[in-house]
């Protein structure tokens, strides 16, 4: 986690002066979905413990602030609350495979009928990483916040730790199973938890119309690269065969403007919406969001360019 910060501060911005920056817009589109700026918001499980109406109040703050809400298979909402709450809003679906298959085509054909316009497969947890934080506290999931996932996969669930997520997830997977997935769904496919060239390319060889260059915030395997490190290289791999987007490490407008310099088509924040959920709900949702689109704004202007199209490599360099 430290290291996902310390790599923004490894890369510097190169602006460049006088040029017409005097109408600048943060509006793009990621998979052929319109949104206010290259930031989507992250799947993050369990949202109802930070504030009680959760997903709800994510995904109307998101879908005020005009990008994307990604809901979490560990989410604390149904498919269908969500999409109730956010009718007009753009959603995907985060993915972790059950091995009951069953349970799967249920979730995707769900996300599908509610208007989730993308998948979004997490492959970087066939168990749970050492969250040491976790340990310490005693973190675990009341009883009376329920869980719909674990409430599928079990005839009774009681408190919920983080390490219950390890039989929700199927550690037997390969890349050949994504052929499966491939025939199950229709919805545009996107790979998270990416952070080597080979894999990238097994991805979109596999099907997938995108990758999520990740390490899961830091959380999973110490160890490894910072994601803003890996991206270049993934970017390098798949070329224009597919969308490549990053998280882990998202905190400020101009920590996007080098993301996408570095050939990223937008990024995905995780810990700073929660902050707003937790703080003021839907509304604090939208107004981090906000915030960060100002920044983004900001940081485009200052570099020398109108929009996102205008970030390029030489916008960026290492320290």
């Amino acid at each position: 986690m430290q290291e996902n910060r310390a790599a923004f501060e490894r890369w510097v911005l190169r602006p460049r002066m006088l040029v017409d920056v005097s109408e600048v817009t943060t509006a793009t589109s990621v998979l052929g979905t319109d949104v206010s700026m290259p930031l989507l918001v992250a799947p993050t499980a369990f949202q109802r413990m930070a504030h009680p109406d959760g997903e709800l109040a994510m995904a109307r703050g998101a879908a005020a602030a005009g990008t994307v809400m990604c809901l979490s298979t560990l989410a604390t909402a149904t498919i269908e609350d969500v999409a109730e709450a956010s009718a007009d809003g753009a959603r995907w679906f985060q993915l972790y495979w059950s091995s009951d298959r069953g349970v799967v085509q249920d979730l995707l054909d769900r996300a599908a009928a509610n208007g989730f316009t993308a998948l979004v497969l997490t492959v970087d947890l066939p168990e749970l990483g050492r969250r040491e934080r976790d340990l310490r506290t005693g973190f675990e999931i009341p009883e009376e916040i329920p869980v719909p996932i674990f409430l599928a996969l079990a005839e009774s669930v009681g408190a919920i730790s983080p390490a219950d997520i390890n039989w929700a997830v199927d550690r037997s997977l390969t890349w050949r199973d994504l052929e499966w997935l491939r025939s199950a769904s229709s919805l545009p496919l996107l790979v998270k938890g990416i952070l080597t060239a080979e894999d990238a390319l097994l991805a979109v060889d596999s099907g997938a119309q995108g990758v999520v260059v990740s390490n899961h915030g830091g959380r999973q395997l110490d160890g490894v690269a910072a994601a803003l490190d890996a991206l270049a290289e993934v970017v390098e791999a798949v070329g224009d065969r597919a969308v490549v987007l990053m998280d882990s490490g998202i905190r400020r407008g101009a920590d996007v403007v080098k993301a996408l310099a570095l050939g990223a088509e937008a990024v995905l924040a995780g810990r700073a919406p929660l902050w707003g959920l937790a703080t003021g709900g839907a509304e604090g949702v939208q107004a981090v969001l906000e915030l960060l689109r100002e920044e983004i704004a900001l940081a485009l202007a200052l570099s020398g360019c109108a929009s996102p199209d205008n970030v390029s490599r030489a916008h960026v360099g290492r320290v």
